[in-house]
């Protein structure tokens, strides 16, 4: 919660206000194992995605490189740091924050010649959270930029649009 209070600091937004529904929901640990592929052109770890949640706590792997983002229609690899830990910012930190932070596609590569293995923690709304812009991103001359919706709605909208190509990430 250190971090989250930071980030309350650094954004300006009052101090608790991701204390918690916004984040008191389940808080998921996933591991991630990356055998090595011989052609890693033909595998990714993990597909092109946005994280759907407040904010992910990745520990990347200390020596191999896989994690990589899309920037200006390229994919950029994110050099692991020993000892520190990535920090994305999910999509329910980009509507808090009206869209100034944003949440970032991102993916995993494979390595040709050696396995990564990497721990990512999700930090999430509960369920019935009304997500919206907080009051210091919105006001005169910058309106809400997204709708208000539950956690539970916005997964709700986001499984469909998977299945539903027609629904864009901007209709979320």
């Amino acid at each position: 919660m250190e971090l989250l209070c930071l980030l309350c600091h650094g954004m300006g937004l009052r101090p608790g206000y991701f204390e918690g529904d916004i984040s008191g929901g389940d808080l998921v640990h996933r591991v991630n194992h990356y055998p090595p592929c011989p052609d890693p052109s033909a595998a990714l770890g993990l597909p092109p995605h946005r994280d759907r949640n407040l904010i992910t706590l990745l520990l990347p792997g200390m020596v191999v490189p896989g994690l990589q983002l899309a920037y200006n229609g390229d994919w950029v690899d994110v050099e692991p740091v020993p000892n520190a830990l990535v920090v994305n910012f999910g999509k329910q930190l980009e509507v808090v924050t009206n869209g100034a932070l944003k949440n970032v596609e991102h993916r995993a590569a494979t390595n040709s010649a050696r396995a990564r293995t990497s721990v990512a923690t999700f930090i999430r709304p509960t369920a019935d959270c009304l997500v919206v812009p907080a009051v210091e991103f919105v006001g005169k001359g910058s309106p809400p930029c997204y709708p208000t919706l539950t956690f539970s709605d916005y997964m709700r909208i986001y499984n469909v649009a998977r299945l539903e190509p027609s629904l864009t990430q901007k209709d979320l």
